[in-house]
């Protein structure tokens, strides 16, 4: 697997998103899960992103099984960002509310360690922006966990530019993770063009548009119950209609280039740049070993300027009003 830098951490040129396989996309399969974590391995693929919030809970503990006896290849990134005193693994309505507290910093960090079952963290994101309180105080904070030797590099997930600036200048700030895509484009404006003025790697997380771009289903009927892809802005109503269409696009483009959509649209990611490494995720070995082939896939200036001139954004909002107020701050 070819291998990228996030500002000075070396990670492989893909990722693996953790997420689904505890949370947020139906039903799970944990001994799935494992194994495709493993399997990542085996293809190279070494830079695993989990999070506090994914199950709550759970999806660390997924990961500390996965990489039992194998901490030490991977490259681990995990988050913090609700209170999760309370939290009961696998139950989202215990979680508490936002808190960029340094007292909750500190507390958030050994949980992950415990559940993880490691003495470090490689990246540790804010994974949402707490707007009560200074990003300074935050990062302050997390600085810290890096002199510990808890952490060893700082992240920030969906903040926008002058949180980015004001948290680089307290602490280098590693990487930045924000939705980006095909479909999700806004980042090209300021989040991605201040990362680089300030050395930083960009991590999109669902490259694959939650799935959709590549293919894998076609109507939110087709997902689990529990899925909440099934009330999401881009799958209901006209903007369901106005992205089926782009998916079609993808698809057709992927068909010409004798490549699968999904592997078009993570190759189209990784063209933007070589500080770029997104995390495509899946629950299933099957889709990561499609993932992981995109690496390989070569996008002339031809393809690039088709994809451009023929795919528009997305319909709708990336979440609800709720997400929504969350993110860019």
């Amino acid at each position: 697997m070819k291998q990228r830098k996030l500002a000075d951490l070396e990670v492989s040129a893909i990722g693996l998103g953790c997420m689904g396989m505890s949370a947020f996309y139906g039903t799970t399969d944990e001994d799935e899960g494992v194994a495709t974590i493993q399997r990542a391995l085996e293809l190279g693929v070494n830079f695993l992103d989990t999070a506090q919030l994914y199950g709550p809970l759970t999806n660390e503990m997924l990961v500390g099984r996965a990489i039992k006896g194998h901490r030490d290849e991977y490259v681990i990134a995990t988050k913090f960002s609700r209170r999760m005193d309370n939290a009961t693994p696998g139950d989202m309505t215990t979680t508490g509310p936002l808190d960029g507290s340094p007292d909750h910093v500190r507390r958030s960090i050994d949980g992950s360690l415990e559940r993880l079952g490691t003495d470090h963290v490689d990246l540790y994101y804010q994974h949402r922006v707490d707007p009560n309180v200074p990003i300074e105080e935050t990062v302050g904070a997390m600085a810290e966990l890096v002199q510990q030797g808890k952490v060893r590099h700082i992240g920030l997930s969906e903040a926008a530019p002058d949180t980015i600036r004001r948290a680089h200048a307290v602490h280098p700030i590693t990487a930045v993770q924000t939705e980006f895509s095909l479909w999700t484009r806004f980042a090209e404006t300021d989040v991605i063009p201040t990362c680089r003025e300030l050395g930083v790697g960009f991590v999109p997380y669902s490259p694959l548009g939650r799935g959709f771009l590549s293919g894998r289903f076609n109507s939110p009927e087709e997902l689990d119950e529990g899925d909440f892809r099934r009330h999401g802005p881009r799958f209901t109503g006209e903007n369901l209609e106005a992205n089926r269409a782009l998916a079609a696009k993808v698809g057709e483009i992927a068909a010409d280039k004798g490549i699968t959509p999904a592997q078009l649209a993570i190759a189209w990611v990784l063209a933007q740049g070589d500080d770029l490494v997104p995390i495509p995720g899946t629950k299933r070995r099957s889709y990561l070993e499609e993932n992981a082939a995109a690496v390989d896939v070569e996008l002339t200036t031809e393809d690039l300027e088709r994809i451009n001139a023929e795919m528009p954004e997305a319909a709708g909002d990336r979440y609800d009003e709720t997400g929504m107020a969350t993110v860019h701050l």
